[in-house]
């Protein structure tokens, strides 16, 4: 029996199709579960539309330009790139359009979805509205509402233009000849970067002590040193207080603050991107309605991901503490297996103990686990395993040298406790950690392992047999030693 769209109950109403609310609705779907997907704006959320799919795209026509431009060090003569900016632009949004029907309305309505268009709204614990108009009810609420740009409270900025990843990469429509970047998060620095070597001067303006601020600071350095070689000037400290826009070109007034004194200049540019932190999309749900709590970072839930009504979930970015596409991922399958289980000690708690992440800049900067500041900060011990890229076979003959490896084991011990890359294809190498931390591998195991030369994965190695070296101890030498001179006769 086919039950009419809209009416009767649903097993499961999933509010937001992004990420967490594709895969939550696809999966209780796919498991025989009657499913309704509300989504207001594009199906597909930040990631396929504002983030991850359209940022990377342009990065990679970015460091092809770079590449061109860097020819000599790979014995070519040195030539400018030749692109149209709007082309580069152009490619990036082919490249999302093909990306899109995996997240399209046709094909999660062929799975069995309903979808319904408009803004949800609830009017009690079972039950949504959408638009004011149409009524779902449910055993089962999904919020996945995600997070919006947070605008800083700067004096003027209502009367200024500006970007948000939300509408860069659909309204810059021509090649703005200066950029001021308002944050020195991942997504200010990844697009600083792409934007310079796209031929923009670029400013970045970090309110903190330095970019990068969730990496430690050798890194955040490094990086703030790599991106000030590619003509990228970097602000920390900065504080941006008043905007306005004269002569056809915004001004921004910004206050650095330096010790003992504080100086202020102003910045002229044809374009302003904030990329100054992420803000919940809650505002708009009455949540009060269906007795769901919630604060200033978003919707409480507790580790089985369920709000203060039980019955409701909350996942992806709206929760937090990670804003990643694959950490609503992992979640919402954490959400689907526990509203099919019909008591609470069958449901799954969600693990954050070994989440990776990744900032796509060149090189790029990935990490999993506990980094050498969060250690101290929680009085860990630790033995602290660091290699250069350039001695990495691979990395000189590619012309790939900059970055290092940071490995943190538990303190005499070959166990995994942190690791931070700084590399080319870093998000990729990540996961051989990523996959020992999950399954209990020391650093001794892959150190035994082969792998294949010359490849950027012996990094994974050089650090195994870094701590292997260690085990070397003088009385370990010794007995060596006298085994050699025994096989000699001596």
């Amino acid at each position: 029996m086919v039950e009419e769209k809209g009416k009767g109950t649903y097993n499961v109403v999933v509010i937001g199709a992004g990420t967490a609310g594709l895969v939550t609705a696809a999966g209780t779907v796919g498991l025989g579960g009657r499913v309704a997907l509300i989504e207001r704006h594009k199906m597909g959320g930040d990631c396929l539309n504002y983030g991850c799919v359209p940022s990377k795209a342009l990065i990679a026509s970015a460091r092809a330009i770079e590449h061109i431009r860097q020819g000599r060090k790979w014995g070519l003569e040195p030539q400018q790139p030749q692109f149209e900016f709007t082309r580069v632009f152009e490619r990036m949004r082919e490249r999302r359009a093909a990306i899109e029907p995996n997240d399209s309305r046709e094909r999660f309505e062929g799975l069995g979805v309903d979808i319904f268009s408009g803004e949800a709204r609830f009017i009690s614990p079972n039950e949504v509205v959408i638009d004011g108009d149409t009524t779902l009810r449910a055993k089962h609420f999904v919020i996945a509402t995600g997070r919006r740009a947070g605008i800083p409270p700067i004096e003027g900025i209502d009367g200024v233009p500006y970007f948000t990843n939300e509408t860069i990469f659909d309204h810059l429509n021509e090649k703005p000849r200066r950029m001021v970047v308002i944050g020195g998060g991942p997504i200010g620095c990844e697009l600083s970067q792409a934007f310079s070597r796209l031929g923009v001067r670029v400013t970045v303006v970090e309110f903190l002590p330095r970019i990068m601020v969730k990496e430690d600071p050798d890194v955040a350095a490094f990086m703030r040193k790599q991106l000030e070689a590619e003509g990228i000037r970097v602000l920390t400290g900065a504080t941006a207080k008043r905007a306005q826009v004269r002569d056809g070109q915004i001004h921004l007034e910004v206050l650095q603050k330096t010790p003992g004194n504080g100086e202020g200049e102003t910045l002229q540019a044809r374009a302003l991107l904030i990329a100054a932190g992420r803000i919940p999309n809650v505002e708009s749900l009455n949540l009060d309605a269906a007795g769901v709590r919630f604060n200033a970072q978003g919707i409480e839930v507790n580790n089985y991901l369920q709000t203060s009504q039980p019955h409701i979930y909350a996942a992806g970015d709206v929760v937090g503490p990670y804003q990643f596409t694959h950490m609503a991922d992992a979640q919402a399958r954490v959400v689907i297996r526990n509203i099919l289980m019909p008591f609470q000690a069958l449901r799954q708690k969600v693990d954050y103990s070994v989440v990776p992440w990744c900032t796509y800049t060149s090189p790029e900067v990935a990490r999993v686990g506990l980094s050498e500041t969060e250690a101290g900060e929680q009085q860990i011990a630790y033995d602290l395993f660091t290699q250069p890229l350039g001695d990495m076979d691979r990395a000189i003959v590619e012309s790939k040298e900059a970055g290092f490896a940071k490995v943190l084991t538990e303190k005499g011990s070959d166990r995994i406790l942190g690791v931070t890359l700084v590399s080319e294809h870093a998000g990729d190498l990540l996961h051989e950690f990523v996959l020992a931390m999950g399954q209990n591998i020391g650093l001794g195991a892959i150190a035994s392992t082969v792998h294949a030369y010359p490849t950027f994965a012996e990094l994974a190695r050089k650090v195994g047999d870094q701590y292997n070296r260690t085990r070397l101890t003088p009385r370990v030498k010794s007995i060596f030693r006298w085994l050699y001179r025994k096989r000699r006769g001596v």
